[in-house]
């Protein structure tokens, strides 16, 4: 028997600006099935954590590269 999904999310690489995001949005609404899409802004919250996460990984590198 087959899993049943009730959505799917899609993540970008990075944040687009929403009218350039426009013409993805309606390819998906396109798809056969799909009964919404719906954006979701980025907030300050994600640069912070971003900005952790590279600080975190940069420390990672230097801990590797230290003699």
């Amino acid at each position: 028997m087959t899993t049943r999904l009730k959505g799917v999310t899609v993540a970008f690489g990075h944040d687009i600006r929403e009218d350039d995001a426009e013409w993805v949005i309606n390819a998906i609404k396109m798809i056969k099935g799909v009964m919404d899409v719906k954006p979701i802004e980025s907030q300050s919250q994600d640069w912070i954590i971003e900005s952790r996460i590279r600080m975190d990984i940069r420390s990672k590198i230097l801990d590797i590269l230290k003699p």
